[in-house]
């Protein structure tokens, strides 16, 4: 699997960062949920470096602190893990890439 750095929302150490993949999906690195294996917690700024006219394909859940939790799958690929620096308090999941719709956006016929 090939990956490319989309960006990051650094703070203190603390790095969520995005990246999009051949097989068209986004991986997410964000920090540990304890006791959940598919899930990240993520920085609301980090949505920023998405692809334009898209957006992660899975429910975000705002924790009401500046941030959302998200699951996906957690990502084993040995040829993406190489590329990525993870501390041990993050880990990274691939979601779906979604195509952004807006409730003000003219669909066509």
């Amino acid at each position: 699997m090939k990956i490319r750095f989309l960006g990051k929302n650094t703070n203190g150490g603390n790095s969520p960062t995005l990246y999009l993949t051949d097989r068209g999906t986004y991986i997410v690195q964000g920090w540990r949920v304890p006791g959940h294996d598919d899930q990240v917690e993520i920085s609301h700024p980090l949505l920023a470096f998405l692809e334009p006219g898209t957006c992660l394909g899975v429910l975000l859940q705002d924790t009401g602190h500046g941030t959302f939790l998200l699951s996906g799958e957690q990502v084993s690929a040995p040829e993406a893990l190489s590329q990525i620096d993870i501390p041990a308090h993050e880990m990274c999941i691939e979601v779906p890439v979604g195509q952004e719709i807006r409730g003000d956006a003219t669909l066509a016929a």
